[in-house]
């Protein structure tokens, strides 16, 4: 018997179930509407479908209302008795109020677990997506990663980079033989970017110890699959660093999971919220890379669900990969948007009882238009649905209740504290220090100069005027090095002031 996530009531009255296949949820979702329709509650109903079928899930919290997922409803919450009707309406007999097992993560270690990964994770093109670069700048970047692993220079933090890149800088003559024309220009432009994003916090995200996938897939002790919360609203303030950042996590599924082939349910559920930024301004690499990982990850046993206001925001190559569909309400006011609400419409198998188009134009709040795989993985007709009520808290959670949730989490004792390994940024001050010495001493230069904290103190000199390259080399490496290192202060996009960790 197929194990199914009721969605809500459709037809004869709502009387009909709506339900999502556990078998076909891997083969992703959409769930789309206008601002204030329901898709955040849909986008909850799901996690809980998928939690208690002993499905884990991840999603990002970007308004901050589905930390009530960790929450059981209650009777005393305004809304119970219109929950209780409408359960009754839809006949789901057996609603009751439940919490979900919740993990919180949070990319500023803030209001949940940091969340880590390291520039070799990441990759060049990642990176240089990250970063807005030029061709010509991605280039040097692909260039930096392949002296790291030739090197032997492990790029685990956002000052390996930094501290490689000026090295690429010192050495680009011979570099430029080896591998073409490397630019100051170039290696400048991308380390401006870098200290735009470091300034906006995007430091954080780089660093150990790193996300382990197999911490996003636990089950509890009841068998419930975990629910994964990352806390995005401050994050959206960066929003290339939210989007890098959520392809790169679908990417690392897809390159690290085992093949399983059509499972009865999926291993992992990602539910991509403001799914557009993914694709405002994405190069057709990117673009091809995210179509790539939608086919293929389903095969992972991982399903993708993309929300987002308008299915027009998804390229048409990865909507029709999109099986399991929640259309709220979209509005028609002009001409334009008339035109995009008729292209929505004819993505859905018609129901011969109403026009599509009309439907979605006047399905009120707390319902939708609803379409999810049958037998055989065939798109079932589109029904007019009254979406079910949630079982955990409608709305978010107080700084208190998340911060009991975060303190019993056995993840808080694997991640909260930072690691810093010797790496890139370490190796090449040792080599420059080195360097500085050697040179120094078959010059007959005294060692007189030290260099701490990034300030080089002068002592007696060698009576000639030229500093050799090794000490010179030394010293602008080591004032630079120094100067990404410590605590600091760092200013964020809207101005306000944060201690980097």
């Amino acid at each position: 018997m197929q194990e199914m996530i009721l969605v809500g009531g459709g037809g004869a009255e709502y009387g009909d179930k709506q339900e999502l296949a556990l078998e076909y949820a891997n083969r992703h979702g959409l769930i789309a509407g206008a601002t204030g329709t329901g898709k955040t509650v849909t986008l909850q109903i799901l996690a809980e479908g998928f939690s208690n079928a002993g499905v884990p899930v991840f999603l990002s919290d970007v308004k901050g209302d589905l930390a009530g997922l960790a929450r059981s409803g209650s009777p005393d919450f305004k809304l119970h008795e219109a929950f209780q009707e409408r359960a009754a309406k839809i006949r789901f007999d057996d609603y009751r109020y439940h919490a979900c097992p919740v993990t919180f993560w949070d990319m500023f270690g803030e209001q949940g677990h940091p969340v880590r990964t390291t520039p070799a994770d990441m990759g060049p093109l990642l990176l240089s997506r990250l970063l807005d670069l030029s061709e010509a700048q991605e280039g040097i970047l692909n260039i930096a990663f392949r002296l790291a692993d030739e090197e032997g220079l492990a790029l685990l933090d956002l000052k390996d980079l930094q501290s490689l890149l000026l090295w690429i800088g010192q050495n680009r003559a011979e570099l430029s033989l080896r591998y073409g024309n490397v630019s100051t220009a170039s290696i400048g432009a991308i380390q401006r970017r870098l200290l735009v994003m470091e300034n906006q916090g995007g430091a954080l995200l780089f660093g150990e110890p790193a996300l382990d996938l197999a911490d996003l897939m636990r089950l509890d002790a009841e068998g419930r699959g975990m629910v994964n919360i990352m806390a995005a609203d401050r994050l959206m303030q960066a929003p290339k660093l939210y989007a890098t950042f959520l392809l790169w996590l679908m990417s690392e599924l897809f390159e690290t999971l085992p093949e399983v082939g059509d499972p009865d349910k999926p291993k992992l559920v990602f539910f991509f919220d403001e799914a557009h930024l993914l694709f405002d301004g994405a190069p057709k690499v990117l673009v091809d890379k995210v179509e790539q990982v939608a086919r293929l990850i389903r095969s992972k046993g991982v399903g993708i669900y993309f929300i987002t206001q308008h299915p027009a925001d998804i390229p048409e190559s990865i909507l029709g990969q999109l099986g399991n569909r929640v259309q709220h309400a979209l509005r028609a006011f002009t001409a334009k948007d008339r035109k995009k609400l008729a292209q929505a419409a004819q993505t859905y198998r018609d129901n011969p009882r109403f026009s599509t188009e009309a439907a979605i134009r006047e399905v009120g709040v707390g319902e939708a238009v609803t379409s999810m795989l049958k037998d055989k993985g065939v798109p079932g007709m589109v029904e007019r649905t009254l979406i079910r009520p949630p079982s955990t808290q409608l709305g978010p959670i107080t700084p208190e209740q998340r911060r009991a949730v975060m303190q019993a989490s056995s993840m808080a004792r694997k991640y909260d504290t930072s690691l810093d390994r010797d790496s890139a940024h370490e190796i090449l001050a040792a080599r420059a220090i080195a360097a500085a010495k050697a040179a120094e001493q078959s010059e007959g230069v005294p060692e007189t100069r030290e260099y701490k904290a990034g300030r080089r103190y002068e002592g007696k000199r060698a009576t000639t005027d030229r500093e050799s390259f090794g000490s010179a080399m030394a010293g602008m490496v080591m004032k630079e090095l120094t100067g990404t290192s410590g605590r600091r202060m760092v200013r964020g996009i809207l101005g306000s002031l944060f201690k980097g960790r």
